[in-house]
């Protein structure tokens, strides 16, 4: 039977529709938010997978061409490999679900969210969580209790709800915030450099706003909602769980001391081996998953009791950052490079500049645009000591790419004042810990060395939380392990002044505005750190661009003259490219833009497009190009595609009978140009021309 569920979010009508679409899958939801659809289906096998060390949960958003009334671009006439966009959608809606599913729960399950129709105002992305958990709450999947999402924006210092496309370019704030209906689950955003304490409110705001959209949910759970599925639990038997405890602990509390990764690794590693051979004989061989899954269990426990007693790995304390060193213009023919290491995490990052053909052209649903700014980041086996087979970036990779975009997105300089396309690239040469962060830093640091002027530094720091009972600790740059067995990751960007990206997972079932609040400040403490530690190798960009980065030279013709830098068939562009080897672009606003490394190079391009955009100027003097003769005169090229007529009276102080005594086709000649009619045709003197060199003789 269909249902239809109405509510008010943010003064627009969200509406559910339930039970006439998609009915096979477990739960299912298409969700109306203004104009913008989305069908969410949420499914789960009904057996259940074993010996994963993980969830088996997959996300899935997708974005149809139709749903703008558009039809794929290129000769492959439909959606293929997922864009950005859908890449770190899908990344929203698996991340506060995760924690959210039963213990023990480990069945396939998958969430496809598939926009049908956007109406350019309202984001689907935050529409797809919500409907993603109504699929699932309707459902027999066994979740915990509802999830809502909403994206908050602050324009004119008001916060707003579910900010518009509009809204959103006007904002200083961009942040996505999934809760349940007491805590905060998911943060994700940016900012131009905000005070810590308003993006604290401005989380808090969007909670408030989550809240009736959670009541709302178990409203319609209490109406429609079927019993949780009945699944297979795989515990581990007490009695394996004390004796692995038993004899392990003190083993494994002497190897997570052990302060270099790799060695606590192999140690662990060891432990762990000798364990499972020293209990397989009492308790059988079919209990070798049980005694590694309760090994996990003990070396989970004796790091977070020793977090909890003040223990941290290396002897650190909560709030301690590890060591950092920062190193600029290690590679030679790079435009900016820079190499910063922060414990056992390290990124070598490298800066390039272009010009505006090097932009990137995003087509996507909301149209097309043009994107200047590439921070592209790489996470190699080797940087974990791994071996994987090399592919193309993952949901990973380009999630912890465009965090730290963002993070510098607020400080880049506008594009009048730079007019250069810039693409920064993260390889992480080693990891043990926020290798993103390490990206911001090292980022902020290569655009210092290229020159690029930057309103001010960037750093970044990965907070996390260990939660026993009454107990909370909140530690500053987390290893690792630390995260592995931790409640929460939160990493934070930003300036001096402010915050500049924000992104929070977490693995319990929620955090406070206390928990929040007390996070920020020790970040933004550890921020301050970091900066200093930063600008001791570089204080600001350099105030010159290395000299293998093109020079860009913006010039401004008028709007009628752009076709005489274009036409005929790019002849002319194409021409002073090819002289010059420069890189040239011409935009509608008569904007020209030309590239080159080669100063000289640059100034040869910059008279050729003068010299096709000037006009014709009336007692002017020209070095001209015979072009045609005729019986009354020649006409003269005095500038490119540019041709005046000197009449035969104006050839020579005597009186000429024909043209071609005095001239021919080819000649190159001085005229000076005495008159201008209403139609634009140009009337040259070649005798005045003449007369007014031999008074500057004399």
């Amino acid at each position: 039977m269909s249902k239809q569920y109405k509510m008010d979010l943010a003064g627009r009508e969200l509406v559910l529709k339930i039970g006439s679409i998609a009915r096979q899958a477990n739960g299912s939801v298409v969700v109306h938010y203004g104009e913008t659809v989305v069908l969410v289906t949420a499914v789960a096998e009904t057996e259940r997978k074993r010996n994963l060390p993980f969830f088996p949960f997959i996300c899935n958003y997708q974005e149809k061409t139709y749903a703008a009334g558009k039809i794929p671009g290129g000769f492959f006439k439909r959606e293929g490999r997922p864009t950005e966009k859908e890449v770190l959608t899908s990344r929203l809606i698996d991340r506060p679900f995760r924690p959210f599913f039963e213990d023990d729960y480990q069945n396939d399950t998958q969430i496809i969210a598939s926009v049908l129709s956007v109406d350019q105002e309202n984001d689907p992305d935050v529409i797809a969580i919500i409907g993603a958990s109504v699929a699932l709450t309707i459902s027999d999947i066994p979740v915990r209790e509802p999830v809502a999402a909403v994206r908050v924006g602050r324009v004119n210092g008001e916060f707003v709800c579910n900010p518009t496309f509009a809204e959103r370019a006007e904002s200083d704030i961009d942040l996505v915030v999934a809760g349940s209906g007491s805590s905060i689950l998911m943060v994700e955003g940016s900012a131009k450099i905000v005070p810590d304490d308003d993006m604290l409110d401005a989380i808090m705001f969007a909670h408030e706003h989550i809240k009736p959209i959670i009541a709302f949910q178990n409203t319609i759970r209490e109406e429609i909602g079927v019993p949780n599925m009945e699944f297979e639990k795989e515990e581990t038997p007490v009695e394996i769980l004390d004796k692995v405890m038993e004899v392990s602990h003190d083993k494994v509390s002497e190897a997570i001391d052990i302060s270099d990764k790799m060695k606590r690794k192999a140690a662990l590693k060891k432990v762990k081996k000798a364990i499972i051979e020293q209990l397989l004989p009492e308790f059988g061989e079919e209990s070798a998953g049980a005694i590694s899954k309760a090994f996990s269990a003990v070396e989970k426990k004796v790091l977070r009791d020793n977090i909890l007693k003040g223990k941290r790995i290396a002897d650190r304390k909560w709030d301690e950052i590890r060591d950092i060193t920062c190193d600029i213009g290690i590679l030679p023919r790079t435009h900016g490079s820079s190499l910063f290491t922060r414990g056992e995490t390290q990124a070598i990052v490298v800066t390039t500049l272009g010009t505006t053909s090097d932009e990137q052209i995003i087509d996507a649903l909301e149209g097309e645009s043009k994107k200047s700014f590439m921070l592209h980041y790489n996470f190699p086996p080797f940087c974990v000591g791994e071996v994987s087979p090399m592919r193309g970036p993952g949901r990973r990779e380009i999630g912890h790419g465009i965090l730290a975009e963002r993070a510098l997105t607020a400080v880049l300089p506008d594009k009048d004042s730079f007019p250069y396309t810039i693409r920064i690239v993260s390889d992480i040469l080693e990891s043990n810990g926020s290798s993103s962060m390490a990206s911001v830093c090292g980022s902020a640091l290569s655009m210092m060395d290229a020159g690029v002027p930057i309103k001010a530094p960037v750093a970044g720091i990965a907070m996390g939380l260990i939660q026993e009972g009454d107990q909370t600790v909140i530690l500053s740059d987390i290893l690792g392990d630390e995260d592995h067995v931790g409640d929460m990751d939160f990493k934070v960007a930003g300036t001096k002044d402010g915050v500049t990206a924000l992104q929070m997972d977490i693995k319990i079932t929620g955090v406070t505005r206390e928990i929040l609040q007390k996070a920020l400040k020790q970040a933004y403490e550890g921020r301050q750190f970091i900066l200093d530690k930063m600008m001791e190798t570089i204080k600001e960009p350099r105030a010159d661009l290395s000299d293998h980065a093109p020079r860009i030279v913006v010039i401004m013709v008028k709007k009628d003259k752009i076709k005489d830098v274009i036409v005929p068939g790019g002849k002319n562009i194409k021409a002073i490219i090819e002289k010059t080897k420069v890189k040239m672009d011409v935009d509608d606003t008569g904007k020209v833009s030309i590239a080159a490394v080669d100063e000289e190079a640059c100034k040869m391009a910059i008279q050729m497009v003068k010299d096709l955009t000037d006009d014709a100027e009336i007692g002017t003097i020209y070095v001209g190009t015979v072009k045609r003769i005729e019986n009354f005169g020649a006409f003269v090229e005095i500038l490119p595609g540019k041709d005046g007529l000197v009449h035969i009276s104006q050839l020579d102080f005597k009186r000429t009978e024909n043209v071609r005594d005095v001239l021919k086709e080819g000649d190159v000649l001085l005229v000076k140009v005495i008159d201008i009619d209403n139609l634009g045709r140009v009337k040259l003197s070649r005798k005045d021309a003449l007369k007014e060199k031999l008074e500057d003789y004399q």
